[in-house]
């Protein structure tokens, strides 16, 4: 019988992550639960310990970015299957954890894959079936699926060259091979990222819509913040740098240096948002010197 390690990550999100394991409860699933509390103003771990003794709750008293509180969280996972779902996602009655199980032993080859993603609000629209590829130059794609109503249009399961962050569900012994996650992120990219490690390793990821997981992030998460604007100017760079081909990569710094970067200035200027000119300023800066 397999064994599976669900890991989360909790940063000052503790109602949240009560509900994501009251979720995962009401859903019967027999699981290993890891609630990684990444560096939240109280020690939110404590709670969640007291509150559910079988879970195994892991204080880290700095932030470690999304990458290191999940890698925290590997290494104290025991199971064959490793599920990372952000802690405010919920699981329901679609949730088929044997259809995942059931996609990554399809194939030797399949190393990672991910459900079909909803948003939990009003007639819950699709937010995840899969990705379209990064273009070689402006490095942008596409949600496929992304608000549209589920009508079952994407019923059938696909490889997608990316995974996506708030669910993924991946085999130990490729984990093994590829490695942990790249913490050199911290936030937004890493999931990417790690994708392309795991296609390098010679392994595919694969959408799997016999299974959902209902994500509550806000419609608001779109709005701009210092932290967003900083982290998204420099991974982008980071990305590049990392996973581009030399033929295209200087073609991507110039876009996003060029274009991208100086439309951004000139609107966030006449915004008077003077602080996300600073934190652009500040994500090139930091960006050259790595």
């Amino acid at each position: 019988m397999y064994k599976i390690s669900i890991i989360t990550v909790n940063y000052n999100g503790f109602a949240d992550t009560c509900a994501f394991i009251d979720s995962i409860v009401s859903s019967n699933l027999q699981a290993e639960i890891i609630v990684v509390d990444n560096g939240s103003q109280k020690d939110e771990a404590l709670a969640i310990a007291k509150q559910y003794p079988f879970v195994k709750a892991i204080r880290s008293e700095q932030n470690l970015g999304f990458a290191g509180g999940n890698n925290l969280g590997i290494k104290h996972a025991t199971g064959d299957y490793l599920f990372f779902l952000n802690n405010d996602t919920e699981l329901k009655r679609d949730w088929n954890t044997q259809a995942l199980i059931d996609r990554l032993n399809s194939d030797e080859h399949i190393g990672m894959v991910c459900p079909k993603i909803r948003f939990a609000w009003d007639s819950c629209p699709i937010q995840f079936a899969g990705y379209t590829n990064l273009s070689n130059i402006t490095m942008r794609n596409r949600a496929i699926g992304f608000e549209e109503e589920d009508k079952g249009q994407y019923s059938l399961a696909y490889p997608t060259p990316y995974a996506h962050g708030a669910a993924m569900a991946v085999k130990r012994d490729a984990l093994m091979k590829v490695g942990m996650m790249p913490e050199c992120y911290f936030l937004y990219y890493e999931e990417y990222d790690w994708s392309m490690m795991f296609h390098r390793a010679g392994y595919d990821i694969w959408y799997e819509p016999n299974c959902t997981i209902y994500h509550k992030e806000s419609r608001s998460t779109g709005q701009n913040s210092h932290l967003k604007t900083y982290y998204i100017t420099r991974n982008r760079l980071l990305f590049a740098k990392r996973n581009q081909p030399i033929r295209y990569r200087f073609l991507t710094y110039g876009y996003l240096l060029v274009g991208v970067a100086t439309r951004d200035i000139i609107k966030y200027l006449l915004n008077r948002r003077f602080d996300l000119c600073k934190a652009i300023f500040k994500a090139i800066r930091d960006f050259m010197r790595l």
